[in-house]
């Protein structure tokens, strides 16, 4: 999702191509899920014949300033984005819109027209924006309820140990809480974690004064130097994280293997040959990966196979504990194809007829419906398949033993 830099390089660019101007036309979405709390009519009316006087920013959130309130105030959510006609904007990679696409682009919330021409509008293909409309949105939530901003207010180094001590959350949990720093997303905790190398599942209270001061100096320079760029990720330092953290696949950055966990309830990566667990933590890491060793060991030593007698070959035969599958089942891939399973059980599902006929169906999928719950049936299950559908071409029963 948009981030701190990505927040205010859209401020600034409104800040240096907006200011000073009136709004002469105003096109507000008409979708409650983003458009929070107000009329689509009554927003337009809000905005059109009013001048911006500024441009602000806490966190991911931004709000225009008109010389007037109420104000608009935008938070990014997954993929909100900001646009100027002519004027290069730079977006969350993930947020952009084609550059091909319609203007305005069907997924703007709110579009406005300025007096001398220019026009602007705020995206959001994802809809997990919010839009307000709002007399003071500095005051109110969700901007009152962050912590310091990460840019414009950041904590000194002996703050952040302080802060740190007190918590007893891993640090990844803790850098994405906005009430505590705003403004930091998932790719820059991600960064400033790797730069100082701490682990991201480190407990915040654990970390020692000098991984705090490696992690201080490292936000600090992502930060500064993402916002320096206009958040242009193609400008970041060649050594980043950021360009190699965004494949579905682990990969390396400079030799060293790259992973990926859960971590604050994000995906979370992080090269752990540098970024270990340190303090007790590290010691209940490896008791855990010794434990995890030792049961695999008993488990290879016990063996997943067993011998049975020996055919007339000579040749001893193993016979693999593994459950299969049942052999008729099919796995499902989509709703079409649950449609479809659905239709095949149906004739299984009728009455009874009065030759006993329907008995003997239900035996059948009742015994189907055990084999889905109990994996060592399949050749019971097959056989009563079988069984069923040769009574339905003679109309008596067939019996047929199970080897």
């Amino acid at each position: 999702m948009p981030e701190l830099p990505e927040v205010e390089a859209a401020r600034r660019a409104i800040a240096e191509n907006c200011i000073g101007k009136k709004i002469k036309r105003s096109v507000v979405a008409d979708d409650s899920k983003v458009i929070d709390g107000v009329s689509r009519a009554e927003f337009e009316a809000s905005l059109t014949g009013k001048t911006i006087v500024a441009a602000n920013r806490k966190g991911k959130n931004m709000w225009i300033q008109l010389d007037s309130p109420p104000y608009p105030s935008f938070q990014f959510g997954m993929a909100g984005a900001i646009y100027i006609k002519g004027v290069a904007v730079t977006k969350y990679k993930r947020s952009a819109v084609s550059d091909t696409d319609e203007w305005p682009s069907k997924y703007s919330k709110v579009f406005i027209e300025l007096d001398d021409g220019l026009e602007l509008s705020f995206t959001d293909k994802r809809r997990f924006a919010k839009v307000r409309l709002l007399k003071n949105p500095a005051i109110v939530a969700p901007i009152s309820e962050l912590g310091p901003d990460a840019l414009l207010e950041p904590m000194t180094e002996d703050e952040l140990f302080k802060a740190l001590s007190k918590k007893k959350i891993t640090i990844k949990a803790l850098l994405l809480d906005q009430s505590f720093i705003s403004g930091v997303g998932n790719w820059i905790a991600d960064e400033v974690l790797y730069q100082a190398k701490i682990h991201p599942l480190q407990s915040a209270a654990n970390i020692p004064k000098e991984g705090c001061a490696a992690l201080h100096k490292s936000l600090k320079e992502v930060i500064e130097h993402s916002v320096e760029v206009d958040a242009d990720s193609s400008r970041f330092p060649a050594d980043w994280l950021f360009h190699s953290r965004w494949g579905k696949k682990p990969g390396k950055i400079n030799g060293k293997a790259i992973d990926f966990i859960n971590a604050g309830g994000r995906t979370t990566a992080y090269v752990p040959e540098l970024q270990k667990l340190s303090g007790d933590q590290a010691v209940k890491a490896v008791a855990k990966l010794q434990k995890k060793s030792s049961n695999k060991k008993n488990n290879d030593e016990g063996g997943s196979e067993d011998e049975v007698a020996k055919p007339k070959g000579g040749k001893k035969t193993t016979q693999s504990k593994a459950k299969k599958p049942p052999a008729k089942r099919k796995t499902d891939t989509s709703d079409e194809d649950n449609d479809d399973a659905d239709d095949e059980e149906k004739p299984a599902t009728k009455k009874k007829s009065k030759g006993g006929m329907g008995n003997k169906k239900s035996t059948a999928r009742k015994k189907s419906k055990e084999s889905e719950s109990d994996d060592g049936d399949e050749d019971e299950y097959e056989v009563v398949e079988v069984t069923v559908a040769k009574k339905a071409q003679t109309g008596r029963p067939t019996r047929k033993r199970a080897k």
